[in-house]
């Protein structure tokens, strides 16, 4: 990292990272370039500014206003490049992807910078367990990794807490939380998701993926966001439930990447939004607007596809086995 003389005002103007990691991200990035070139699939821009955003409660948009013919509007900066990628699959594009920069508020430090770097890519005819054999693919690429490990959600936490995620009650969940001495306070008493949340994050993600990536698959229905969703028969108890056609992969204890079987229900899509701004407006965040185009290509027609996200520079933290974030990027959100 450099150390360099500060700016009169007496902030620091050089760069947190340093030529050699510079010159690792150009190489990443080429990587990728090349990996994707050699299937066939086709890079794309979408905008970074749009008329609306993500409606997850768990994620928070930055907004400008910008003058256009006809007045002021106010405009998102992505989380994701989704909707848009999502746009161009209905329309015909065939397989995608997209390295651009993303936006999330409230997100900053060692682990998190609001302004990042991202992969995101989309395979028509693939599930996700077909995505995340390309996902292995690629990491066996940019990082030399041994082919991952594949757990299931519930096999996650079967292994590291000895329950089950998708039958045990809140008070088994919130027993195991105060056991794992997790902070309890402002934790709803009937918010399921947050406390498999609290836990998974708190007790079980530092354990995956040590010495191979580790593909976490089949969450909770309820944690579906923008994935399918089936109905699974637990073999042993015989009993069934519903499962998320979703996965997150940990590369050391990070999480990387999140990727989906895509919903291509426009009606359910809308469904899942509108309980989104429901949740949102019971937790006093702010409203957001549904993304009608979004929707409208649903509606037209979105191919059987699976897609994923990935960080690009959390890939580059674990390539280059720095400890900060911050040291591979040039300019982070305190030096901008």
């Amino acid at each position: 990292m450099y150390h360099g003389p500060r700016s009169r005002d007496g902030r620091h103007w050089r760069p947190s990272t340093s030529r050699r990691l510079l010159l690792q991200r150009a190489k990443l990035l080429a990587q990728l370039r090349q990996f994707f070139a050699a299937r066939d699939v086709l890079e794309v821009e979408t905008p970074l500014l749009a008329s609306a955003t993500v409606t997850d409660i768990h994620l928070a948009s930055l907004s400008c206003r910008v003058e256009v013919p006809g007045g002021t509007r106010r405009l998102y900066l992505q989380t994701s490049p989704e909707f848009a990628m999502k746009r161009l699959l209905a329309a015909g594009s065939g397989p995608i992807y997209q390295v651009c920069k993303a936006f999330r508020d409230n997100e900053a430090g060692p682990a998190h910078n609001p302004e990042f770097t991202m992969l995101e890519w989309y395979r028509p005819g693939f599930d996700h367990h077909r995505l995340m054999d390309e996902m292995d693919e690629l990491l066996a690429v940019v990082l030399e990794a041994r082919s991952a490990e594949r757990l299931t959600y519930q096999q996650v936490f079967e292994r590291g807490l000895g329950l089950d995620p998708h039958h045990a009650s809140v008070l088994e969940l919130q027993s195991t939380a105060l056991r794992a001495g997790i902070d309890l306070a402002g934790q709803g008493p009937d918010d399921r998701d947050g406390w498999l949340h609290l836990l998974m994050s708190h007790t079980l993600e530092s354990d995956l993926g040590r010495g191979r990536p580790t593909f976490v698959y089949d969450y909770p229905a309820s944690q579906a966001a923008l994935a399918r969703v089936r109905s699974d028969q637990d073999a042993k108890e015989g009993r069934g439930c519903a499962v998320a056609e979703r996965f997150e992969v940990y590369v050391e204890g990070v999480e990387l990447a999140n990727g989906f079987h895509e919903l291509a229900d426009g009606a359910e899509q809308r469904r899942r939004f509108e309980a989104d701004l429901e949740q949102r407006q019971a937790s006093d965040l702010d409203a957001v607007p549904i993304d009608e185009r979004l929707l409208a290509a649903l509606d037209a027609g979105l191919p059987d596809c699976a897609g994923v996200a990935l960080g690009v520079d959390r890939l580059l933290q674990l390539s280059a086995g720095v400890s900060d974030l911050r040291q591979v990027i040039s300019f982070p959100i305190d030096l901008a």
